[in-house]
């Protein structure tokens, strides 16, 4: 199963954001996000924390700007797990169908 801390970080809206941010223009420090999110540097450096300890997020550091980048395979681990999930049930829906046609003559 993949991380649950993965599932905690990405359910609010804001570090969803934050992350999507991170995904789709690269990486950036704390202070560009908050400028173009509606909230406060330090909340995002707080988001951008719990990111990283979700492991969806890398921080490195260029000179004194501390930067950070999105991580995608945490994000690989949740498509096989709901990939698997969904199979399971796919499997079972026809376990039940088969039954439902085997009660009905059909």
């Amino acid at each position: 199963m993949s991380d649950p801390s993965v599932f905690s970080a990405l359910a609010d809206p804001t570090r969803r954001s934050v992350y999507e941010r991170l995904s789709a223009k690269g990486p950036a420090s704390a202070s560009h996000i908050a400028t173009e999110l509606p909230i406060s540097r330090q909340a995002i450096a707080k988001h951008l924390t719990l990111l990283q300890e979700a492991g969806l997020v890398d921080r490195t550091t260029e000179g004194r700007e501390v930067l950070y980048s999105a991580r995608l395979e945490p994000l690989n681990d949740v498509e096989g797990w709901i990939r698997d999930v969904g199979a399971a049930w796919d499997a079972r829906f026809e376990q039940l169908g088969e039954r439902f046609r085997d009660d009905t003559g059909g």
